[in-house]
């Protein structure tokens, strides 16, 4: 405790070194200026979206006033006068300060419009108050690159939209940063490790051998074909689509899972196409001959939470089960809502209350229990399907002839006993008999303990064969109702498979449309969202934020986008050459907007804290894995062993006894596995991984397409004092300790920064090195306790004071954010 104490204090005394970040709040967008023309989609829509739709939008059932102002005919004919503010009545109720005129009304508990706000109204009404189509549910049509930009900035179809647009609101782009700034901030957006001391060299003399430019491709290339790459993109898919080891709720059962994350790191390492992605998972059962990786993807319609046997009706969880599956379609797909539609008609987007039960239908079909039936046997539910290596196939035939060859033993067995009993109880020969017959029982229970010995090795065996739990069609279709007010016990009428009646239509092969048509209507060429959802969430990965920032929500509800000539052209373009994620980063990574230095002076912070206008680079937290592997990867710990059953590294007792209902116990892993990639931790819904939780990452019981990003004291007490990652300081420690003493402060920083240490910092680091010795010196029983201490008392103040400078260095700002 005394040591925890010191080396608490000794952190938190020369933390200073560490710059203070101030989180920044996003501010709403910027009203449109008096000369400009005010938009529909970008300025009015959000508002009414906001204040008005809720009782005088699509939802024909809470519409008051048979109002409706989410469609132009209907809102020209009741409120709005297309040029004139004085005979608008909607005008009048938003300025009046008439409790019983006044919109939106107190008992709605929404704030009155701002003066901005009202300016926006007045302006749009007299400019004729035109209606748009909404923006996310038109095909996306590109508009023509930007030729009115620096030359510079001609390059990449990325830098001309972002400079055209910040050339009319008269703002420039920051320079370029610093070439070992971008290398580091590539690395960690594309493969989620710093790069070496070694790559940084190697990236600095390409540069000056063959120019920024090339040897900036030449880096990304090197990136993008990484394995560590398929982890890292596999990362956000797993959050987006609530990938866990366990059932989730009550008693969480172990679910065998891992076959399918397994298969989304290679699909991105092989840079499936995104279609072929969307199309396996959505309906990889209904190919034609499916692979065993088509119907290992199959599992996206399985990863739901489900419930244990007694704990519900089963006709409710499985209308649970299927509402978790639309849910996640429409989410990771479609960036909408639809799950607000299972009651009634959505209150903001024209899904109606049809639509959903439509959407229900395609999902409801599965044969598959809606219960899990006790304790899983291997975390397995059928329908699942082995795969075994050929290896792991002969082991497995082998136990089952030598199980089969032993049963077969014992009846046999079984039958002589019998025999012998039934000639005993005749009276021929007792005594020879009896002893025969208690030779014959002794005999049998001797080859059913080595039967019971047999299977259980068998069972050890199998748990490391991987499995895949797929999806199955019923062979009698069920058949799917509106439900009244999504009660799973009130049916009405009767709704066949169809897809929403605002988007394109459904082409279907037969009169029942499967879930394989469906897979095709969303990878279709004129379909508005797929392309344009899928672009926005790999734009948010590697610069922040979407360009639609609401990553889940593409409806009314959601932001409309900073730049939507750029998205238009870039889901046109991701679709038109053929769905190319890795083309896709590099396009991105490639442009000077990616490149661009993220200082910028404070007015440009205050005119747009959210960087919505792409005029500097963003600076954001970085995710929760993404700083525990770089912590693990700069200290040499970390393993780099790729798929297979997910890994427990230690963590605090009695977490998992505070949620459990069957009795279970956390039991960490031993060696290796505790320092493989974070993407491989067990992740229990009732108790996910504290070290991540506790840095935002969220539980899986829901699908996430963004996280949210704090900065809170306990986040800076995990890090200060996680026992896993002190050790990494300590193995750290010993790495610097391996170089010459005069490179040793500027390996130290450079391979925690990817940045050489300047005169003052070097200075820091020496001063706090002497303080740490002095102390450790004076206190040699404080150092031998550090992990792996020798007999040398010398070389322990020296491994324990580099330990600290190390934790210290692991503790900095740099570490935790994306500059």
């Amino acid at each position: 405790m005394r040591q925890k104490r010191l080396f608490t204090m000794l952190v938190t005394k020369f933390c200073r070194l560490v710059p203070v970040v101030m989180s920044l709040l996003v501010a709403m967008p910027v009203a449109a200026q008096d000369d400009d023309a005010v938009s529909f989609d970008q300025d009015i829509r959000p508002l009414l979206s906001d204040r008005c739709y809720s009782c005088h939008g699509p939802d024909s059932n809470s519409r008051e006033a048979d109002l409706r102002l989410d469609l132009e005919e209907p809102a020209h004919e009741s409120a709005i006068v297309p040029g004139s503010t004085e005979d608008s009545e909607f005008w009048a109720r938003i300025i009046s300060d008439d409790e019983g005129d006044q919109m939106p009304p107190p008992h709605a508990h929404k704030p009155p419009f701002t003066e901005a706000e009202l300016d926006l109204f007045k302006r749009w009404i007299e400019q004729g108050a035109k209606y748009e189509r909404f923006w996310a549910f038109e095909k996306p049509q590109p508009a023509p690159v930007p030729k009115d930009v620096d030359a510079q900035w001609q390059n990449n179809p990325v830098d001309a939209f972002v400079a055209s647009a910040l050339k009319e609101s008269d703002k420039h782009p920051q320079p370029e940063a610093d070439f070992r700034k971008l290398v580091r901030r590539s690395s960690l957006d594309i493969i989620g490790l710093p790069p070496t001391p070694e790559q940084i060299a190697e990236q600095l003399r390409l540069e000056e051998e063959i120019g920024r430019e090339a040897a900036w491709e030449t880096w990304i290339d090197q990136l993008l074909e990484s394995p560590r790459y398929g982890e890292h993109m596999a990362r956000y898919w797993l959050d987006l689509v609530r990938f866990a080891d366990t059932n989730g709720m009550h008693k969480d059962f172990y679910r065998n899972h891992f076959a399918y994350r397994d298969w989304v790191i290679r699909s991105f390492n092989e840079n499936l196409g995104y279609d072929e992605f969307l199309t396996a998972q959505l309906a990889g059962d209904l190919l034609d001959k499916p692979t065993k990786d088509q119907l290992t993807a199959s599992a996206f319609n399985r990863l739901h939470l489900i419930i244990d046997v007694g704990t519900a009706l089963p006709e409710e969880s499985h209308h649970k089960n299927v509402v978790d599956r639309v849910t996640a379609v429409s989410t990771a797909f479609l960036g909408l809502t639809m799950q607000c539609a299972q009651c009634h008609d959505h209150k903001y987007d024209p899904i109606t209350q049809k639509d959903f039960y439509s959407m229900y239908a395609f999902f409801n079909n599965f044969d598959v229990k809606p219960e899990t039936p006790g304790w899983p046997e291997n975390g397995l539910q059928k329908p699942y399907i082995s795969l075994a290596s050929p290896e792991q196939k002969s082991t497995l035939e082998k136990f089952d002839r030598e199980i089969q060859s032993a049963q077969t033993k014992i009846n046999e067995l079984v039958a002589e006993i019998a025999k012998v009993d039934a000639q005993t109880a005749s009276g021929a020969k007792p005594v020879a008999l009896k002893a025969k017959s208690k030779d014959l029982k002794a005999e049998k229970r001797n080859r059913e303990a080595q039967l019971k010995k047999l299977k259980a090795k068998r069972k050890r065996f199998d748990r490391n064969v991987p499995y895949a739990l797929v999806a199955k069609e019923r062979e009698q279709l069920r058949k799917t109702y509106l439900l009244d007010r999504g009660e799973y016990d009130k049916p009405s009428d009767e709704v066949p498979r169809d897809t929403p009646g605002f988007l394109p239509p459904l082409n279907s092969r037969t009169s029942n449309p499967s879930r394989l048509d469906l897979a095709e209507w969303l990878v279709a060429e004129d379909h508005p969202l797929t392309s344009r959802v899928a672009v926005n969430r790999i734009w948010q990965s590697l610069m922040g934020a979407g360009l639609v920032r609401s990553t889940e929500d593409f409806g009314a509800q959601g932001t409309p986008p900073s730049h939507p000539e750029l998205l238009d052209f870039l889901a046109d373009d991701f679709r038109r050459n053929g769905w190319d994620t890795k083309r896709l980063v590099k396009l991105i990574v490639t442009s000077k907007t990616y490149r661009q230095s993220s200082v910028a002076d404070e007015l440009a912070y205050r005119e747009d804290p959210g960087n919505r206008d792409l005029a500097r680079a963003s600076r954001h937290r970085l995710d929760a894995e993404v700083i525990r592997d770089q912590l693990l990867f700069v200290s040499g710990e970390m393993c780099d062993e790729m798929y297979g059953p997910s890994v427990k590294p230690p963590q605090p007792d009695g977490l998992w006894k505070s949620v459990t209902m069957i009795g279970e116990r956390y039991k960490a892993d031993q060696g290796d596995a505790t320092k493989r990639r974070s993407i491989y931790t067990y992740w229990k819904r009732g108790m996910p991984p504290p070290q991540m939780t506790i840095l935002n990452a969220p539980t899986r019981d829901a699908c996430v397409a963004r996280r949210e990003r704090t900065n809170t004291p306990s986040q800076a007490l995990l890090l200060l004092n996680e026992q896993a990652y002190f050790e990494a300081a300590g193995k750290f420690a010993r790495r610097v300790l391996q170089k010459p003493e005069d490179e040793r402060i500027a390996f130290a920083w450079e391979s925690v920064t990817g940045k050489l240490p300047d005169e003052n910092e070097v200075a820091v680091m020496e001063k706090l090195l002497d303080d740490l010795s002095q102390t450790y010196s004076s206190e040699p029983e404080l150092a031998k306790q550090i992990e792996a201490a020798s007999d040398d008392v010398e070389s322990n103040v020296e491994l324990a004071a580099w330990t600290v400078v190390a934790n210290t260095l692991f503790n900095m700002d740099i570490t935790k954010n994306r500059d």
